[in-house]
């Protein structure tokens, strides 16, 4: 019987060990899962930049057409000659239709985007028609992402 119980014993023993040990992660596992996590940000990283630049560049492009739309719209509803002031030096679209203001835009501040335009500004008179927009090009840009607009004779503006 004590033989028994003595087997019983160690048998106990040992699951007591079996059941105190804690199982967990060693310092060697977590580093080399931060470093798999790094170089999965390094690789991913430099194209988030360029997709974030790609996305400005159309959002400023997008932007800068409805304002060339809006000059033509306000130009046959009020009848009267509507102009676009492109000023480059701080990235703002500005729609002018006599002495009012009709919209601003600041495409630096809001997309974080630089432009250059073949002119300064364009105009469309009472019907519609670009006046001084022959063959304009306007070209927004952010890093590496660039995007042309142009504006033909008749007013019409396509990227």
């Amino acid at each position: 019987m004590t033989m028994k119980l003595v087997r019983h014993h160690e048998t106990m023993v040992a699951l007591l060990k079996e059941a105190t040990v804690q199982k967990g992660t060693t310092l060697i596992e977590i580093g080399v899962t931060i470093s798999i996590l790094g170089l999965m940000a390094g690789l991913t990283f430099p194209r988030f930049g360029s997709y974030r630049d790609r996305v400005a560049v159309d959002a400023a492009t997008s932007s800068t057409l409805s304002l060339l739309a809006t000059a033509r719209h306000a130009a046959l509803r009020r009848a009267t000659l509507t102009a676009v002031h492109f000023d480059t030096t701080n990235a703002i679209v500005l729609v002018v239709a006599g002495v009012d203001t009709i919209e601003s835009r600041p495409l630096h501040e809001v997309h974080g985007v630089v432009f250059s335009t073949t002119r300064d500004s364009i105009a469309f008179t009472p019907s519609g028609l670009g006046y001084g927009a022959s063959n304009t090009r306007i070209i927004i840009r952010r890093g590496a992402a660039a995007d042309t607009i142009a504006v033909s004779r008749l007013g019409r503006a396509r990227r």
